[in-house]
């Protein structure tokens, strides 16, 4: 997304955040302009995306209200490509937001310290 404007554009996030608060903070840096790219399971995507109703267009209205303007990739974290690409995403990342237990991103080697 290169045509982005505002105050963050040029900013990548990458977003592994899930259901509210998180997706709701990288919701505003994308407002912003940053280039936000959520990152969701394959198959459910965020759990957010089913729960409603209410819905619009087959999404959850409770979804969208808190993940406009972003792009949603998946990956399987558990899955050895798809946790290379992730790697490679947060890497290139100005910042990486996620909201997992303690533990969680350090044991896929994705830590803060990774």
């Amino acid at each position: 997304m290169t045509d982005r404007t505002g105050a963050l554009s040029g900013v990548v996030i990458a977003d592994f955040s899930r259901v509210l608060a998180a997706p709701y903070a990288t919701m505003l840096l994308a407002d912003l302009g940053a280039e936000v790219i959520k990152i969701e399971r394959p198959g459910t995507g965020d759990d957010t995306r089913a729960w409603g109703p209410p819905h619009a267009d087959g999404e959850a209205v409770y979804f969208r209200s808190v993940n406009r303007n972003k792009r949603s990739i998946t990956l399987d974290l558990a899955d050895p490509d798809d946790l290379a690409a992730a790697k490679a995403l947060a890497d290139r990342a100005d910042v990486v937001v996620e909201n997992f237990r303690p533990g969680t991103m350090a044991r896929y080697g994705l830590g803060y310290e990774d």
